[in-house]
């Protein structure tokens, strides 16, 4: 799978100004269903980083809303972060964000030194205070699993799927790779994008799974991902101060 031309080609955050761009998603941790399946109801989900012009960070020139750009178009679904955006994200323990930096080789798109320099100083971001927001993203996909069955964003694929199992199978399958991930990661500072557990969170993302089951599964999780939280020995505060060196020498590396 590539990034169709057209899209790199009138989006220069993807092109002359991304440092970074990666699978994520359902292809990133594995999970990904073919559109030719009749229980597909996966995009195609591309993240990148860039690093604009000069005058994006001393004059008026603003990139995308508040430092992120979509692109979506058919099944492509395309989010671009400027850098500092991109880096925020990552103090706060975005679970979406991070992941970006514990990729498979094989699913990077775009890669760069300046890029490459991120991922090689990911230990910069890992604090057991990401615990926050795992739970907390947990937590949102349990109260969409059941309670907004009729949102907007579904496709006809999953509303039917939401039709024949009572719940969003897509959310559940969400919930409980989130507290595994968080488990994990609490434990030794690594992120496992790619799934070992990939065959069963399909189980559940395609409903072979009752709303029971995924409800007593989250429960165990929830209870043992505080409980990492608790031991983990993960630092308590990041260093902001060798952080924020590592911004100022990748955007003035990008504007020599």
């Amino acid at each position: 799978m590539v990034i169709p031309r057209d899209i790199l080609r009138t989006n220069k955050c993807l092109n002359d100004w991304a440092i970074l761009i990666g699978w994520r998603g359902s292809i990133a941790h594995g999970m990904y269903i073919p559109s030719d399946d009749p229980k597909s109801i996966d995009d195609k989900d591309v993240m990148g980083i860039c690093v604009p012009p000069i005058e994006y960070y001393y004059g008026l020139e603003h990139f995308g809303s508040r430092g992120t750009q979509e692109i979506k178009r058919q099944e492509w679904d395309i989010v671009v972060y400027e850098l500092l955006k991109f880096v925020s994200l990552l103090e706060k323990g975005n679970p979406n964000v991070l992941s970006l930096l514990w990729l498979k080789p094989n699913h990077y798109i775009k890669t760069t030194p300046e890029g490459l320099l991120l991922v090689e100083n990911r230990s910069l971001f890992v604090g057991k205070h990401v615990y926050h927001s795992f739970a907390g993203y947990a937590h949102g996909q349990l109260h969409r699993m059941t309670h907004q069955a009729y949102r907007g964003y579904m496709g006809e694929k999953r509303r039917a799927l939401v039709d024949a199992h009572g719940f969003d199978t897509k959310n559940a399958a969400h919930l409980i790779r989130l507290l595994r991930m968080a488990i994990e990661f609490l434990g030794d500072g690594e992120l496992r994008v790619e799934r070992e557990d990939a065959a069963q969170l399909l189980q559940i993302k395609r409903g072979e799974w009752n709303l029971e089951s995924v409800k007593i599964e989250a429960t165990r999780l929830f209870q043992l991902a505080e409980e990492a939280y608790v031991r983990s020995k993960l630092p308590a505060k990041l260093d902001r101060k060798a952080i924020n060196s590592l911004c100022v020498g990748i955007i003035a590396t990008r504007h020599t």
